[in-house]
C-alpha cells in the first residue's frame, strides 16, 4: 500500500508541474500566436480569402445622410439682414463601394480605384427627395466673390449674364435636383464658352461629381515587408504630396486611405488618413476606450485644432488664407470657389460665427465626428464622418444681384457618412478576436491553477504517507520493550523455583 501511495503522490507532482509549466508557456507563447494571426489577417494578400474580400469589398452597410439648411428670409438677406435658416433632413442615401483596376507591384504595395455610387433609402429619411428647399445659388454669389477683383465693366457684363439666364441669389430647388444635378443655361453657356470654369460640363448639383465616380488612383502598401506601414498611402494619382496649399507639411499625403489602419494601436497612436474630398491628410486623436457589441474599442475624434486658423494653431498656417478657427478653406481645390469645410453647425469652431446666422445648434453628440477602432487590428468598427459645406457671401459691387448682403460664411448642407460592423461579419470578428482569446487567456491561468492545486495534493499525499511510515517505525520498538519485559519476568520466576529446589535438597530434614 505504501508503495503505491508513494507512486500516487509522484505522480500528482509530476501532473501539476507539468501543468504549471504549460499554462506558463502558454502566458507568453498564447499571443505571440494571436498577434501572428492577426498579422496574416491584416495583409492585404488575395491568398486570404477572408480579409482580402473583407478589403475588397467592404461588407458594412454605408449611409451618408444629408442634412440641408432651408433659407428662411432670402429677401431680407439682400438687404443685409443676418441669414435664418433651418435643418431640413436627413435625406438618407446607401452608399456602395468597390475596389476595381487592383494591381499588386513587387516593392510590396498595391493600386486600385474605388467607385461609389449612392441610393436613396426613402424607408430612412425624414423626407422625399421631391421636397423643395431654398439654399445660396452657388454659381451667382460664388462666381461673384471669385471675380470680386476684376473690372468693373466686366462684372456689370457678369451681372447682365445672370439676368440673362434668370439665374438669382438664392435657389429654390428639390432635394434631388439640388443633390445630383439640374438643368441649366447658364452651365451650358460657361461650359461653352469658359471651359474648365466648373467642376463638371453636365448638370450642376452639390453631389453631381460623387455618384458613379471614383476617389482617384491610391498606390497602399500591403504590409508583406512591414505589417506597420499596411493601407498607408503610398501615392495618391501618381502624387507623393499635394500642391493645393502654401506649406511642404501642408501638402503632405499621410496615414492610410481612411478605411483600415495598422494593428497594434495604443492610446498614444493617431488616426491619420488623406481624404481627396477634403483635399488634404486629417488626424483624429484618442479620446477613450469603449465597446461595441462586445468587442474592444478606441473611439477617435477630431482635435479642436483640425480647422484652426493659422493664428490659433501655426501649424495650420499652410491652409491659409484663413478666416476664422473652424473653417477650411478649400477653394484651391476646388476651382477657387469661396467654398469652406467645418463641423456641422459649426461646431468647435469660433464662437463669433454662431453670431452670423439664426438658426444653428452646434453639440458634440449630434455634429462631433468620429471613429470607433478595435486597436489590436486596426478594423473600424463604428464610424460616423461630419462634414459641412459653407459658401462665403459678400456684396460685391457690379453685381446687383449681391444686393446689399453682409459678409457671411453661409452653411448650405451638412452630412454624415456612417457605418458599422454588424451580421456575420460582426459574428467571425468577436469569435476569433475576442472570444478565443479569452478562452486562450482562461486556459492558460486555468491550466496554472490546476498545476497548482495538484502539486499542493501531491505534497499533502506524500505528508500522510511519510507519517504513517513514521507511527509503524515508532510502534516496533515498543513492542520490543514489552516482549523484554515479559522475558524478564519468565526468567526471574524460573530462577526463584530452581533456588527453592536447591534450599530443600540442601536441607532434607525439611
Amino acid at each position: 500500500m505504501a508503495g503505491t501511495g508513494a507512486k500516487a503522490a509522484v505522480g500528482f507532482l509530476v501532473a501539476g508541474v507539468l501543468a504549471v509549466v504549460f499554462g506558463t508557456v502558454l502566458t507568453f507563447v498564447g499571443p505571440i500566436i494571436i498577434d501572428d494571426q492577426i498579422v496574416k489577417n491584416t495583409v492585404i494578400d488575395p491568398n486570404n480569402d477572408m480579409s482580402y474580400t473583407m478589403w475588397k469589398d467592404i461588407p458594412v452597410p454605408f449611409y451618408m445622410s444629408v442634412y440641408f439648411f432651408n433659407v428662411l428670409n432670402p429677401k431680407e438677406i439682400l438687404t443685409g439682414e443676418k441669414p435664418m435658416v433651418e435643418q431640413r433632413g436627413p435625406y438618407v442615401y446607401r452608399k456602395r463601394c468597390q475596389k476595381d483596376n487592383i494591381t499588386f507591384h513587387p516593392n510590396d504595395t498595391v493600386s486600385y480605384r474605388e467607385y461609389r455610387q449612392y441610393y436613396f433609402e426613402p424607408s430612412m429619411s425624414a423626407g422625399n427627395e421631391s421636397d423643395v428647399v431654398t439654399i445660396p445659388n452657388m454659381l451667382v454669389l460664388g462666381a461673384a466673390v471669385m471675380m470680386e477683383t476684376l473690372p468693373y465693366a466686366f462684372r456689370l457684363m457678369i451681372s447682365a449674364t445672370f439676368k440673362t439666364f434668370n439665374e438669382g441669389p438664392f435657389l429654390t430647388k428639390t432635394v434631388e435636383e439640388l443633390m445630383w444635378g439640374y438643368d441649366s443655361k447658364l452651365v451650358d453657356f460657361l461650359n461653352k464658352y469658359l471651359p474648365g470654369m466648373l467642376p463638371s460640363s453636365g448638370k450642376f448639383g452639390l453631389f453631381a461629381e460623387f455618384n458613379n465616380s471614383n476617389t482617384g488612383l491610391f498606390t497602399i502598401f500591403t504590409g508583406q515587408d512591414d505589417i506597420r506601414k499596411v493601407h498607408k498611402v503610398d501615392s495618391w494619382n501618381g502624387l507623393t504630396e499635394l500642391s493645393y496649399w502654401r506649406t511642404p507639411q501642408a501638402n503632405m499625403i499621410n496615414g492610410t486611405a481612411g478605411q483600415m489602419w495598422p494593428p497594434f494601436m495604443t492610446k498614444e497612436s493617431t488616426l491619420p488618413f488623406y481624404s481627396p474630398d477634403a483635399c488634404r491628410s486629417l488626424e483624429l486623436v484618442y479620446q477613450r476606450p469603449g465597446e461595441f457589441k462586445g468587442v474592444p474599442l478606441y473611439r477617435y475624434v477630431a482635435p479642436k485644432t483640425m480647422f484652426a486658423n493659422g493664428i490659433d494653431y501655426p501649424p495650420n498656417e499652410g491652409f491659409c488664407p484663413c478666416r476664422k478657427s473652424g473653417l477650411l478653406n478649400v477653394s484651391s481645390c476646388r476651382h477657387n470657389s469661396p467654398v469652406f469645410i467645418s463641423h456641422p453647425h459649426f461646431f468647435n469652431a469660433d464662437l463669433s460665427l454662431l453670431d452670423t446666422v439664426l438658426g444653428l445648434n452646434p453639440n458634440e453628440d449630434e455634429h462631433g465626428l468620429f471613429i470607433d477602432i478595435h486597436p489590436q487590428t486596426g478594423v473600424p468598427l463604428n464610424v460616423s464622418i461630419r462634414l459641412q459645406l459653407n459658401l462665403l457671401m459678400k456684396r460685391v459691387s457690379g453685381i446687383t444681384e449681391t444686393g446689399k448682403i453682409s459678409e457671411v460664411v453661409m452653411p448650405m448642407i451638412w452630412f454624415e457618412e456612417r457605418g458599422n460592423i454588424d451580421g456575420p461579419v460582426l459574428t467571425t470578428f468577436h469569435t476569433n478576436l475576442v472570444v478565443l482569446p479569452t478562452v486562450m487567456e482562461y486556459m492558460q491561468y486555468g491550466f496554472i491553477a490546476l498545476g497548482l492545486v495538484t502539486v499542493v495534493i501531491a505534497v499533502l499525499v506524500h505528508r500522510r504517507l511519510k507519517r504513517s511510515h513514521s507511527n509503524a517505525t515508532l510502534a516496533t520498538p515498543t513492542e520490543a520493550a514489552d516482549l523484554g519485559a515479559s522475558d524478564t519476568e519468565s526468567v526471574k520466576g524460573t530462577h526463584g523455583k530452581d533456588t527453592k529446589e536447591k534450599c530443600s535438597m540442601g536441607n532434607p530434614e525439611q
